[in-house]
């Protein structure tokens, strides 16, 4: 059966269209059923503009409108083509009641032949065809409707069920933002110095700036007395919350010696031009010169018992050539002893150590070497284990043969006559040339030196007697170096973050908003970072980004040490006076390698980073 141009199975919902259908046929059959009789059926469908057909597809009765006999009409919904399947089955009711399945195919066969049946009753009288009309009305009355259906018109039928029962999504329906991604709730220990952090936010940020007195004592307070509060998840008006305005003058403050209010001691290296045409009464009285490094050793002792009692998780010694690392056992994955790293070193620094008995590894170094290793054949690797088992055997003599090897090496100059013409290298020349590649890793990345356990000890008794450790020339002439540490410790002052919030306007794709930022400069530590963060969180609602600016010569300080090890007393850290969440996360192994993190960025309480 073609179907109307225009036609779409979405027309109407089906559950509507058999409504109409039942609503049709008992229509039809309380008319047909009447006590008037055929007569009066007639003299209603002669009064009638359409006439009345019965519920099953057929043709219109004649009617004064139309002379010629009945054209067959079929509704386009007693057939849903879109609803076939092979494996169903038809349900028919007979005359005695009972029902009987036929093939869908057998069904359209029944439903063909009908149709020519009706064509056929089409050429008989008015009456004849009213009759047969009426006798099929009752037959279907009293068969309850004798409707052929199949299993999908019945779920049709059924809209009370469609209505009360709760819908269930497919896995197709669910959309992918109902599916909540991955959180990350925290980002990679970095144990470079920042100089400079760069908060921005759709929020405003101006909570942070000007501080009444009560609220700034109070914040210094809860630093000395090492009490941390907890703030909730978000915060509707942080201007109007003191908790958190104390919280973040808390998470400001450092502890620094030596300390003079006219000059800046961080950075230290390449800092020369923050010296120049400042005073600098030291510089030319031996005596002062003296009574500033006594102090410094003792702060510097004392820091270190600090540290080795695990009261203060960390440490930094900020020279005008090199800065040191110092952490407590059990921070950055360094296990149960404590380590120090030391960047960056040059080759007069290594081997003073060395004569000072201290043990070092180059951790980048080994690193390297061992990528090598791995991408060699194992045949290889026996070979050159081998060889440097002969070069070690045959070092002991090579001092006392130099000369003889020297002598040796030039022979065939001899031969020829020209021994004359040719200079002969020095020895010193000669073992510049032997020592290029150790040379060449100074003041680079690479140089960054590794000492742990005991030796630390014997380090802190180095850098006290070091003479090379204050510069004998220059604007830092005789100026002790910084120590910077998150805990009070002997003969230091306590320093605080400069905080300043401006807004600015932004382009984002084609408009300008309004973008709050906040900018933080100093000397800061890892801690502070964490904590910084952690209270941006909920007073930003989540969304907030940070640029991060690096002392460049402490990048390198977030190196694999050589034994990497799981901080088994990271318990014992909770008297250093560090917040819980930034122990936590100092005590885990840094990820980042030789580089630092440049970016932080918060969405939806979500972190990302670069580095």
């Amino acid at each position: 059966m073609s179907q109307p141009d225009g036609y779409s199975p979405s027309f109407k919902r089906p559950a509507e269209i058999m409504r109409m259908r039942r609503k049709r046929t008992r229509s039809d059959a309380s008319v047909f059923s009447s006590p008037s009789g055929p007569g009066s059926t007639a003299g209603q469908s002669d009064s009638s503009p359409a006439g009345v057909r019965p519920f099953s597809p057929g043709p219109l009765f004649n009617t004064q409108s139309r002379p010629g006999g009945g054209i067959k009409r079929r509704n386009p919904f007693a057939n849903i083509e879109n609803t076939y399947s092979p494996s169903k089955k038809c349900l028919i009711y007979n005359e005695d009641g009972h029902a009987e399945a036929v093939d869908r195919c057998k069904r359209k066969k029944l439903t063909e032949k009908e149709g020519e049946e009706m064509d056929c009753n089409a050429a008989l009288p008015l009456s004849a065809r009213l009759t047969e009309a009426e006798k099929h009305e009752h037959q279907d009355v009293n068969s309850k409707k004798c409707l052929s259906f199949s299993e999908d018109d019945s779920l049709f039928e059924e809209e009370e069920e469609d209505v009360v029962s709760p819908l269930i999504k497919s896995p197709q329906a669910i959309a992918p933002a109902s599916i909540a991604p991955p959180v990350c709730t925290v980002f990679p220990s970095d144990w470079s110095l920042k100089t400079r952090l760069l908060f921005t936010s759709p929020l405003t940020l101006s909570w942070a700036e000007n501080p009444k007195a009560q609220e700034e004592a109070t914040g210094l307070s809860q630093h000395l007395r090492a009490h941390f509060i907890t703030l909730p998840h978000s915060l509707q008006d942080p201007r109007s919350c003191s908790e958190l305005r104390c919280a973040f003058q808390q998470s400001l403050v450092y502890w620094q010696h030596p300390s003079l209010p006219w000059l800046s001691l961080f950075p230290r290296i390449n800092a020369e031009r923050s010296f120049t045409g400042k005073c600098t009464p030291w510089a030319q009285d031996r005596a002062l010169q003296q009574s500033l490094m006594s102090e410094w050793s003792v702060s510097l002792s004392s820091l270190y018992s600090l540290l080795k009692t695990k009261l203060c998780p960390y440490f930094y010694l900020c020279s005008y050539q090199f800065s040191v690392l110092f952490r407590a056992a059990g921070v950055g994955g360094s296990g149960s002893s404590i380590t120090a790293l030391i960047s960056p070193t040059t080759r007069g620094l290594r081997e003073s150590m060395k004569a000072e008995g201290i043990e070092f590894s180059l951790p980048l170094v080994e690193d390297r070497r061992k990528s090598r290793e791995q991408q060699k054949h194992p045949g290889e690797e026996e070979e050159q284990a081998c060889s440097e088992l002969k070069e070690a055997e045959e070092r002991h003599g090579e001092k006392e043969e130099d000369n003889d090897d020297e002598d040796g090496s030039f022979s065939w100059l001899k031969e020829i006559g020209v021994q004359d013409k040719i200079k002969k290298p020095d020895s010193n020349t000669i073992q510049l040339q032997k020592e290029g590649q150790t040379v060449s890793l100074d003041h680079k990345p690479e140089s960054v030196v590794c000492v742990q356990g005991t030796h630390t000890f014997t380090l802190i008794n180095f850098l006290i007697n070091c003479k090379s450790l204050v510069a004998a020339a220059g604007p830092q002439a005789g100026l002790p170096p910084t120590l910077l540490a998150p805990n009070a410790f002997r003969g230091a002052t306590m320093h605080t973050l400069k905080a300043r919030s401006v807004n600015v306007k932004s382009q984002i794709g084609g408009s300008y908003q309004d973008i709050s930022s906040l900018e933080i400069t100093g000397p800061i530590l890892p801690s502070s970072l964490h904590t910084i963060t952690n209270l941006l969180r909920p007073a930003q609602k989540g969304n907030f980004s940070s640029a991060l600016y690096t002392h460049t010569p402490t990048a390198v300080m977030n190196t694999h040490t050589t034994e990497q090890q799981s901080s088994a007393g990271s318990s014992d850290l909770s008297a250093c006076g560090i917040h819980p969440a930034s122990i936590q996360q100092l005590t885990q192994p840094s990820t980042l390698g030789k580089t630092a993190l440049s970016h932080i960025s918060m969405i939806n309480y979500s972190y990302t980073w670069r580095s």
